[in-house]
């Protein structure tokens, strides 16, 4: 009898740590469960940024081509203009050879062979002057083009905003859906993304002045508070002007605001795309006028 009593509270205890560690093991298991949870949601999150990465690096690749086409595109003026220099000073030897040849020369000869090499002294440095300020304009174009593509890459569309070079001036080409309400030229809250980001380029370049174009559609248009698309186009323009002053305190003295109304259009307005596209504002950015003469000036020739 004693011996079945410890037989069956043996037993018992074998039972009572046999479901101990049951629980142990379930309690186990769902700890890892958890944590496994937490890892694959943290794996799904690096795999996003990991795709977000690669992405921005696609888009500087990208951007990267076009400076490098850009650039090659400038040293190929360059090394034209380079040509031109070389030819010139060519010729300039070859009628100081002539000249040196003469053996017989009056005194007016010699007083019209001075001038001539005074006139040639002369044109070889305002060639420098004139190569020296196509690069000094070349350089700070392509300085302010690849800051802004910089700033409004991020977040707003190529199809809003385009930005382009030509001759001695910047252009930014935005839409309309960008800045306006449709067929009116009150700003729409977007607008203060593009422009805010432009307006931070303008304000770090005091020595160059700004212009706000407006442009329309050739749709016709009358209201109680616009006659046309003349006076659409120069509202939006004062619009944009008013904000770059006001709210990001751009020097007035160097805003000018214009309208263009429905002419110099990029597209045909028989389609819709097309009278998309015509609706804009291009913002022009260039050197103050004095000071674009001043590098012309040959008393300002590098010696």
């Amino acid at each position: 009898m004693r011996i079945k009593i410890i037989g069956i509270i043996v037993l018992a205890g074998l039972l009572t740590s046999s479901c101990g560690s049951n629980k142990k093991i379930a309690e186990a298991k769902a700890q890892f469960d958890s944590e496994m949870a937490v890892a694959n949601k943290q794996l799904g999150e690096c795999g996003e940024e990991l795709n977000k990465a690669l992405n921005r690096l696609a888009e500087c690749e990208k951007q990267r081509d076009r400076l490098q086409s850009s650039i090659k595109s400038t040293n190929e003026k360059l090394t034209l203009r380079e040509e031109q220099i070389d030819d010139l000073k060519s010729q300039r030897s070859q009628q100081v050879e002539q000249i040196g040849d003469l053996t017989v020369l009056s005194k007016g000869a010699n007083e019209n062979i001075k001038e001539t090499l005074n006139q040639l002294e002369s044109k070889d440095k305002y060639i420098n002057l004139l190569q020296a300020a196509k690069t000094k304009v070349d350089s700070i174009n392509l300085a302010l083009a690849v800051n802004l593509k910089g700033v409004l890459s991020q977040g707003i569309s190529d199809q809003d905003v385009e930005i382009s070079v030509d001759k001695t001036v910047v252009f930014v080409n935005i839409s309309d859906k960008m800045l306006f309400y449709s067929g009116r030229s009150d700003i729409t809250p977007r607008a203060s993304e593009v422009l805010g980001k432009i307006a931070k380029i303008i304000e770090s370049r005091p020595n160059l002045e700004v212009m706000v174009e407006g442009y329309t559609d050739n749709m016709p248009i009358s209201s109680s508070c616009m006659k046309d698309n003349w006076d659409l186009s120069v509202k939006r323009a004062t619009s944009v002007v008013r904000i770059l002053q006001q709210d990001y305190n751009i020097d007035p003295n160097r805003l000018i605001a214009a309208g263009r109304g429905e002419y110099n259009a990029l597209a045909s307005n028989e389609t819709i795309e097309g009278r998309s596209k015509n609706r804009r504002t291009r913002i022009i950015i260039l050197p103050k006028l004095d000071q674009f003469y001043d590098l012309l000036n040959p008393d300002m020739a590098p010696e």
